[in-house]
């Protein structure tokens, strides 16, 4: 008796992997954004930059550093550790609290730039905001993101982007810089190729 032929399975498909800004176009963007800030807050008059770890935190610094340069104007920069205001701390694993670094001066009475890689849910942002409170009592607060993905849970919204870029719930954004990963990179990771 003859059996037909098994029939071959085609390998799974890998998810599909999308370059969306390199390194020269990070650059370009958070060169962007320092021209922004400067133009909305008079020349970074009373303005403070937050960062909010992980990645966020070298974004700060780099803006800091472009806006000296394009207006040789000195930006206070710090770090705003948001792990104990997150809604999600029962779900996830335990994390390590990091530091907060306010900028001597503080932040009462400032205009405070809120710096982070990708907007989401804006669940980080709300947590971000809770700690805030807890730090100081600035005039007004802004949010700048390299990356908004869409998808809010939460009423906010960025006053600076970077790159707005539509995805799927499917879909994941990665953000990598070199003084945490060693190179500059926007990758969107998911669906299928076709």
């Amino acid at each position: 008796m003859a059996y037909p032929p098994a029939a071959q399975s085609s390998p799974p498909r890998q998810p599909s992997v999308k370059v969306i800004l390199a390194s020269a176009d990070v650059q370009r963007v958070i060169d962007r954004i320092a021209h922004q800030i400067l133009e909305k807050t008079q020349g970074a008059a009373d303005t403070v930059l937050l960062g909010i770890p992980t990645r966020g935190a070298p974004l700060a610094k780099r803006l800091a550093a472009r806006i000296s340069t394009f207006e040789d104007v000195t930006v206070p920069v710090g770090v705003l550790d948001i792990t104990l205001y997150r809604d999600d701390l029962r779900r996830h694993a335990t994390r390590a609290v990091g530091p907060t670094q306010v900028p001597p001066g503080g932040i009462d009475g400032k205009r405070v730039v809120l710096v982070d890689d990708v907007l989401f849910s804006g669940r980080t942002v709300r947590a971000a905001l809770d700690a805030l409170n807890d730090v100081g009592r600035p005039a007004s607060v802004q949010l700048a993101v390299l990356v908004d993905r869409g998808h809010r849970e939460l009423p906010i919204r960025a006053d600076y982007v970077g790159k707005n870029i539509p995805t799927s719930l499917a879909e994941s954004v990665k953000v990598t810089l070199a003084e945490t990963d060693g190179t500059d990179e926007v990758r969107l990771y998911g669906g299928t190729p076709s």
